[in-house]
């Protein structure tokens, strides 16, 4: 009998792994179908992200907003409560994109409960979506949520999104993930992005110095891809 259970259990547990892999297949970055959204990247909530080291988060906020600048994507930009203890946008963000589209929201918690947000976001004609934001199990997951209510495919930036503690993180991950959001670190969205590093030169701007100055974990292989590319051997 307990065998005869453990079988039946085994079944059940390979259509649950059966319908998921076909409810979510694999899906690619297109390059003509992604747009990058910013999301309460304040300075005041800054400091409500302990899950991720804060030297360490700050690089990849900043990392994640330069990645619309480097391979030409669109941005929408958009914060909540700017003039109470939220405070601004970064600073940095704000002077990369000074003419992107950027939504001061007063109250919704959700950003597509902002008309303005969804207007912009459709504006752009991608499907795509890069999402980080603050908090991770408020303003990254509701939004990317929302977004896959609306038939978008999402990708949560999980190293540029904060939250308090690391259990949040992972029950919100898990939340996402269950929703068919695609969960990945800035190393996975520039792979995404780059595509073919025989071509490191997207936006005019060197993927190896943008590694060196983001990514400082791929100092060594950056510096040996250079050299491979001067010398015709790669």
């Amino acid at each position: 009998m307990m065998l005869l259970s453990l079988s039946y259990l085994t079944l059940f547990l390979s259509g649950l792994v059966s319908v998921r892999g076909e409810a979510f297949p694999y899906e690619r970055l297109d390059v003509n179908n992604k747009a990058l959204l910013i999301v309460d990247h304040q300075i005041g909530l800054m400091n409500y992200v302990h899950d991720i080291e804060n030297t360490r988060f700050y690089r990849s906020v900043i990392a994640h907003a330069t990645l619309a600048e480097l391979f030409d994507i669109p941005v929408v930009m958009t914060t909540s409560g700017e003039t109470g203890p939220n405070g601004p946008l970064l600073q940095e963000i704000r002077d990369m994109y000074p003419d992107a589209p950027f939504i001061l929201r007063k109250g919704e918690i959700d950003a597509w409960d902002h008309p303005d947000v969804r207007k912009v976001v459709e504006a752009t004609h991608r499907k795509q979506m890069i999402i980080a934001g603050i908090a991770t199990d408020v303003c990254t997951a509701f939004l990317a949520l929302s977004l896959r209510a609306e038939g978008y495919s999402v990708w949560a930036n999980v190293e540029a999104s904060g939250t308090n503690t690391p259990l949040i993180q992972e029950v919100t991950n898990a939340q996402m993930r269950d929703a068919g959001v695609h969960l990945v670190g800035i190393n996975a969205l520039l792979g995404y992005l780059v595509k073919d590093f025989s071509n490191p030169v997207p936006g005019g701007v060197r993927i190896y110095d943008w590694i060196e100055q983001y990514l400082p974990e791929g100092l060594m292989t950056a510096r040996l891809f250079t050299t491979a590319s001067g010398n015709n051997t790669f």
